[in-house]
């Protein structure tokens, strides 16, 4: 891939939250990417297997209903080692701490998620 050709992988974008799912849907696509969306973490996991051929990021909120993010990276992370992620929380780093969600060194962002950050932070996971 040369650099001309940034947004044009295949995102999971998993977030129990109608609007701001749709939202960033739209933002990410804008910028070229394709997007297949999850309701929940049971609904990610789904997803994944579904096309995990075509899938290069997942984008996990991480408090959400029947599957945590993190929970349901931990499946993804079984079906497939390599898979990369970045997880998004509206709640504070006090209390996502204090749950145990987020592992140290874990790719974050907090909401409300500022499109620039969230676009650079996807060209360095998916860098690596």
């Amino acid at each position: 891939m040369c650099s001309s050709d940034l947004g044009s992988e295949t995102v999971l974008l998993v977030e129990d939250d109608t609007e701001s799912r749709s939202t960033l849907r739209e933002l990410l696509e804008e910028e070229g990417y394709r997007v297949i969306e999850a309701a929940d973490g049971e609904e990610g996991v789904e997803r994944f297997m579904e096309y995990r051929d075509e899938i290069e990021l997942i984008i996990l909120d991480v408090i959400m209903p029947k599957k945590s993010g993190k929970s349901a990276f931990e499946d993804i992370r079984k079906i497939d080692p390599s898979a990369r992620a970045i997880f998004i929380s509206g709640y504070t780093s006090d209390i996502l701490d204090a749950k145990g969600i987020l592992q140290s060194g874990a790719d974050f962002l907090f909401k409300p998620i500022a499109i620039a950050d969230l676009l650079v932070m996807m060209r360095q996971v998916l860098a690596r």
